[in-house]
């Protein structure tokens, strides 16, 4: 299948490398406004063509599908004149930068019979897979709490902060995980520095209110001196702590937990911790852009919504919509409205 590569960037060069080495892709463009981002291109991949007319793809009958890999607020226009012109559309994180956008994108997808996907490519890792194997088992029952913390030493951006940067990421693996609903989400966070007279936050912590009493928490940092990239998940039966730093171990499963037991001669209620074993289930090892490639393709090919379709790019947005919102409001809590 033909695609066009839009966005020669730090996550472009992965895209083109990733969609060119594939079985099922023959990558046709590539476009980019710079020049010397395509220059790059043409001595890499001869055989590809680049462009920095978007208008050139458009109107290309031979060409399937379109990733764009360029800033958020360009998204929405570059994506809704794709669908419209009858091309499945690869969208990056975060989708679109405003709930609005992301749902007449869906809607236009719907009506045209296109794939809309979105890259959140963390869906796509061996470790994320098996965490959902073990929950779709009930290996950790009911989840109480997500805690999540992203940070290290930059990558600053100049167009969104910090929140709309990190945090898709770990929201993205939220909603892959949990099919429960979000109430509220509270947020509070600090600009350090101004970005052409814009103050964009460069920490923040997200708190996200679900159904059924649960909770998650994201935290994400780009003035860290260290890099961390951690999950803890906390279930009824077990816990589970996923290092993506770690080189092998990524996933570690705790049997501990509490119980609450009703004793009424001493106390109204007794708690007592449970605190088991600790393993590191065995994943496979391949590359998560490579598989979501692979996934594009063949959900294009059945005509069918990828994992990480335009539902789950909204679920983001409406999460990282409400909490900038709240941040303007001084971390007061932005309730959900669907």
């Amino acid at each position: 299948m033909n695609v066009a590569i839009v966005g020669y960037g730090y996550w472009g060069n992965h895209l083109v490398r990733n969609f060119n080495n594939s079985e099922n892709w023959n990558v046709e463009y590539v476009c980019d406004l710079d020049t010397n981002q395509l220059a790059k291109v043409s001595k890499l991949y001869p055989n590809i063509k680049t462009t920095s007319d978007f208008n050139e793809i458009l109107s290309d009958p031979n060409i399937s599908a379109i990733v764009i890999s360029t800033p958020v607020h360009t998204h929405f226009e570059l994506a809704k004149n794709g669908l419209l012109a009858g091309k499945h559309i690869w969208l990056e994180k975060p989708m679109t930068a405003s709930v609005e956008e992301s749902e007449e994108l869906i809607a236009i997808a719907e009506r045209n019979g296109l794939i809309l996907h979105v890259d959140h490519t963390f869906i796509y890792t061996p470790a994320v897979r098996k965490i959902k194997e073990m929950l779709e088992k009930d290996e950790l029952g009911d989840i109480h709490y997500f805690d999540s913390v992203r940070v290290n030493l930059g990558l600053f951006q100049h167009d969104v902060n910090v929140i709309w940067d990190l945090a898709p990421h770990d929201i993205s693996i939220l909603h892959y995980l949990s099919p429960k609903k979000v109430l509220s989400v509270r947020a509070d966070g600090m600009a350090f520095h101004n970005f052409n007279d814009k103050k964009i936050e460069s920490i923040a912590y997200l708190t996200v209110e679900l159904e059924d009493n649960s909770i998650a928490h994201f935290h994400v940092n780009w003035m860290s001196p260290v890099k961390i990239r951690q999950i803890i998940i906390g279930g009824s039966k077990k816990m589970l702590v996923f290092d993506d730093m770690e080189p092998m171990a990524k996933l570690k499963i705790y049997d501990s937990g509490v119980s609450i037991q009703t004793r009424d001669d001493i106390y109204n209620a007794l708690i007592q911790y449970r605190t088991g074993d600790m393993y590191s289930p065995a994943i496979q090892h391949y590359e998560a852009l490579a598989s979501e490639c692979k996934h594009f393709y063949e959900c294009i090919k059945l005509n069918k919504n990828t994992d990480t379709s335009g539902i789950s790019g909204l679920y983001v947005v409406r999460i990282l919509e409400a909490a900038n919102k709240s941040l303007k409001n001084g971390g007061v809590p932005s309730l959900i409205s669907y």
